[in-house]
């Protein structure tokens, strides 16, 4: 049935993809549909010019949509760049009927007071995951339902985001004639599609690595313990091949893509890559393990960042699972046993496939599709509402856009985020 159909929107740096699916009778995730396009418009993981990323998301939908044979009407979106942040915070709830026990409602009003925290200007709450709860001095409670007490605490990790990135991609989805469902934090998205939940409650690290930024996820008793967004990713080595191997941009990415490799070391003999000169000019020699040194080089800079975070995190020696990454980094070769030199942590390579029926295809198990199919399992496990029309209730072109305001309309929960933070005329700005 088409309305059983979920999109997923993974805006990146360096590439804009749409993914369809559903869930089937065995509980695994079908592919219908996907649509990937060269990114224009974004810069480091966040929106700098609306037109050519609508232009991006337009053609990626085009893709999706003509493949999975459904229309797109809603979507679920993630979001990423450094202004993310994040933070410790302790709640409390003073009941004052300590004859009953503990309710969901009870819980759930100490996690929505965080939402009446005070924050920088500009920034708004994108998610609140508790960490841990104490009733009357009893520490160390997951799930404090059902108990007796007077006094209910919690810790919590507070993810925020700046306003105007979210309001941005909002908008942006809009224009190109969807509603956005949920906006998601990468990282936490990414972790859906390529962690288990054996790995989360042992202790893991995940990073993602990709075009313009690294998201460092780290899990421990199967929750979220820190999140980190580090403004350095595969554009950053693409740059450095550049400027050390004296070549343009293009060929740069090409050396890195096909003959990249993240340890210097696994280069033998002394192998050249020819690189076709300018016009008029004798053709470049690039040699294979002075690429590999500068590719090491940034390699090793984006894993110590890595490092430090998991020192600051303070379980570091709890995280028994090692690390995993994903993302269009982990791609290059020998990038694992690089990471093992670097971090001292067993490493694997994070391949989205262990959610997918059998099927699909060799491109969509591609570490670079973490993100979009982690919100794709998100979207999927919260859908609500039919999300798609047919082609039969509506015509692939000419479609006409979504009712709303300049043609537009945006989930009540978006409105009221972006209300709190723009008052009442919020309305008429977008």
């Amino acid at each position: 049935m088409s309305h059983d159909v979920v999109f997923a929107l993974d805006i990146g740096t360096t590439k804009v993809c749409m993914v369809a699916g559903r869930k089937n009778e065995h509980g695994r995730i079908e592919i219908l549909g996907v649509g990937r396009v060269s990114s224009k418009g974004i810069l480091r993981g966040v929106v700098s010019n609306i037109e050519k990323t609508v232009q991006s998301i337009l053609e990626a939908k085009a893709i999706c949509e003509r493949s999975a044979g459904c229309i797109a009407k809603e979507v679920y979106v993630g979001i990423a760049g450094k202004h993310i942040s994040s933070k410790m915070q302790r709640g409390l709830l003073t009941r004052h009927n300590h004859q009953n026990e503990i309710s969901h409602e009870d819980v759930d009003q100490l996690i929505n007071d965080m939402n009446k925290l005070v924050l920088p200007p500009g920034d708004m709450i994108l998610h609140i995951i508790p960490q841990e709860y104490m009733v009357d001095n009893e520490r160390g409670i997951f799930d404090p339902v059902g108990m007796a007490g007077v006094r209910l605490e919690g810790n919590f990790h507070i993810i925020t985001a700046q306003s105007n990135a979210m309001r941005n991609i909002s908008r942006c989805v809009e224009k190109a004639g969807m509603r956005v469902a949920e906006i998601t934090l990468e990282p936490i998205a990414s972790a859906a599609a390529v962690l288990s939940e054996e790995e989360k409650t042992a202790g893991i690290v995940l990073m993602d690595i990709g075009g313009g930024t690294t998201d460092i996820s780290i899990y421990h008793n199967g929750i979220l313990r820190k999140s980190v967004i580090v403004p350095f990713g595969g554009t950053n080595i693409t740059e450095d091949i550049k400027e050390g191997c004296k070549v343009m941009q293009e060929d740069a990415e090409k050396l890195k893509t096909k003959f990249g490799r993240a340890l210097s070391d696994e280069v033998t003999g002394n192998r050249y890559i020819s690189i076709q000169g300018l016009k008029g000019r004798e053709p470049k020699e690039i040699s294979e393990r002075n690429l590999a040194s500068i590719i090491e080089a940034r390699m090793s800079e984006i894993l110590e960042f890595g490092v430090r975070e998991i020192q600051k995190s303070g379980i570091e020696e709890k995280l028994v699972g090692g690390m995993v990454l994903t993302g269009g980094g982990s791609l290059l070769s020998g990038v694992n046993m690089l990471s093992e030199y670097v971090t001292g942590m067993p490493t694997r390579i994070g391949m989205p496939i262990d959610i997918l029926a059998h099927g699909y295809s060799q491109e969509i198990c591609d570490p670079s599709y973490s993100t979009v199919l982690g919100l794709l399992i998100n979207g999927i496990n919260k859908q609500r509402v039919p999300v798609v029309e047919t082609g039969e209730d509506r015509e692939m072109e000419g479609t006409t856009p979504p009712e709303g305001e300049d043609g537009m309309d945006v989930p009540e929960n978006i409105w009221e985020k972006l209300r709190k933070i723009f008052g009442p005329q919020i309305d008429t700005e977008i």
